[in-house]
């Protein structure tokens, strides 16, 4: 079955949402809305897509988000690593 991974923001352009889906538009409403009050989506008003790719399985869109959170993992506040390349 097809799979999406997709890539929202706020308005602000300040908080990053990486996802995986069967149906991105159904989700982006979702998001939009605010379905779930509580969720990190709804808190930072993430409701702007700015990013997508479809699969063609579930399987291979979660490989993807994989590589995609790599970033969230190694550098979780997106600061500007050109000041580490000084160094080098």
């Amino acid at each position: 079955m097809k799979g999406f991974v997709y890539i929202m923001t706020n308005n602000n352009n300040s908080a990053l949402y990486t996802g995986i889906i069967r149906d991105l538009t159904e989700r982006v409403i979702q998001h939009k809305v605010k379905k779930h009050p509580g969720s990190y989506s709804a808190r930072y008003n993430i409701c702007k897509l700015v990013y997508y790719e479809s699969f063609g399985t579930v399987g291979e869109a979660i490989k993807r988000e994989k590589q995609i959170d790599l970033i969230n993992s190694l550098n979780p506040e997106w600061d500007d690593l050109r000041l580490c390349l000084d160094g080098i």
